[in-house]
């Protein structure tokens, strides 16, 4: 094949790439729009919180982003390693606070705990449950996207100072639409699933720690 066929049949190729690389971007519909994480999660079987010790209270801190997540902005990417944010969209607060509020909230309603506590008062704290590495990101690696919630978390005995347990969480769920109210929706059905198995852990971790 000559020079001169190989430039122009790649030529012809060109928008054909460049329109199945952007088939992959996510559509973003205008005016802007603003959008909480306030999943629902249902407690089938909620403790008394009388089956906790009474001084059994639970403070959870504010979780620690990774670099790039520490913002209202919402994260997205098209391919692994680069991050990129919505312009017309964003979440109402961060990503950690509001994690902080629902898991606050949601860990309460479990009674296993006396009282669960976002900022640290005249009540003794018992335990503290401390959180980092957090990334909330909707992924365009293929359709359908799909949103990554994932945080390292660590249970502290408050006297002593002494980690309990670590555990490394990572939950994806597949979005229902290619757009920012997709990632929303996934993103509220990750955080609820999130909760969930951190109830649990702290469960398993309490009772394995009353056992020795």
């Amino acid at each position: 094949m000559s020079g001169l066929s190989k430039r122009v049949r790649f030529a012809a190729l060109m928008p054909i790439l460049f329109f199945a690389g952007c088939s992959l971007a996510p559509t973003e519909n205008i005016p802007s729009r603003t959008y909480f994480l306030n999943p629902e999660i249902s407690w089938n079987n909620p403790r008394a919180s009388g089956e906790r010790q009474a001084n059994s209270v639970l403070l959870i801190t504010q979780p620690k982003a990774q670099a790039g997540f520490d913002t209202a902005r919402m994260a997205y990417l098209l391919r692994p390693y680069e991050v990129d944010y919505y312009a017309l969209n964003q979440w109402a607060d961060t990503p950690a606070r509001m994690l902080q509020r629902i898991m606050v909230e949601n860990l309460d309603k479990t009674g296993l705990w006396s009282a669960v506590l976002q900022t640290p008062g005249a009540v003794p704290v018992l335990y503290r449950l401390d959180c980092d590495n957090l990334v909330l990101e909707q992924q365009f690696f293929s359709r359908p996207s799909r949103v990554r919630l994932a945080l390292r978390a660590q249970l502290i005995e408050t006297k002593s100072q002494s980690v309990l347990a670590t555990r490394y969480f990572e939950l994806f769920e597949v979005a229902p639409s290619d757009d920012p109210y997709g990632g929303v929706l996934a993103a509220n059905q990750a955080s609820a699933k999130l909760i969930t198995e951190i109830a649990e852990w702290l469960d398993k971790t309490v009772k394995n720690a009353g056992e020795k």
